[in-house]
Order: structure tokens, then sequence, then C-alpha cells
């Protein structure tokens, strides 16, 4: 599966999480689609931990998935930056929703 053992003992949902948002990994549209499906799949079950954020956060979490989203209609390859822009909008569109850290935007 994998060698990495802090990854080996994550449940499998948070190891592709974490896989989809490490720079290191080749980002694809079906991992965007994933993440983006998990957001939404969380949001229409009104995840608890949905209910700890604020509002203004919880724009802030619609305006990165909106990002994200509009990025696969618009583009079909990434470049690195590209990449990591759209990483980094995926790990903000989930904040709260998970394990992996992630920082306030600027």
């Amino acid at each position: 599966m994998t060698s990495d053992p802090h990854l080996s003992a994550l449940h499998p949902t948070q190891r592709r999480i974490t896989r989809i948002l490490d720079p290191d990994h080749p980002l694809c549209r079906e991992d965007v689609v994933w993440m983006l499906e998990y957001i939404k799949k969380k949001v229409a079950d009104e995840d608890p931990s949905l209910m700890d954020l604020s509002q203004p956060r919880l724009m802030q979490n619609f305006h990165f998935f909106a990002e994200a989203a509009m990025s696969l209609i618009h583009r079909r390859h990434y470049s690195d930056q590209e990449a990591g822009r759209l990483r980094n909008w995926l790990r903000q569109a989930a904040y709260g929703l998970n394990d992996e850290p992630a920082r306030e935007p600027k």
C-alpha cells in the first residue's frame, strides 16, 4: 500500500486527502473531482465539523470550492504552478473537514 508509516495509520479517506494535497503527488483530474465530491458530501450531510466554522470562514470555503470547480471547467492540463494553486484551493475548500492542517488564506 504505502511505505510511509504515518500514512498507513490513517483512515483510507484521510490517506487519499493527504496524498491529493501532497505537493509531490502528481495531481490529476480524477483527484480534483474526488476531493470536490468529498467536500460536497460533507456539506450535504451537514457534517458537525462545519458547525464550528464561522460564517466568514464558510464563505471562504465556498469561494475556494468554486475556484477549484471552475478550474476543472476551463483547463485540461496543469503546470506545476497551476497544480499548486489548485491544491491550495482544495485545501482551503476542505478547511475544517479533515485532519489535514489548513492555513488561513492571506
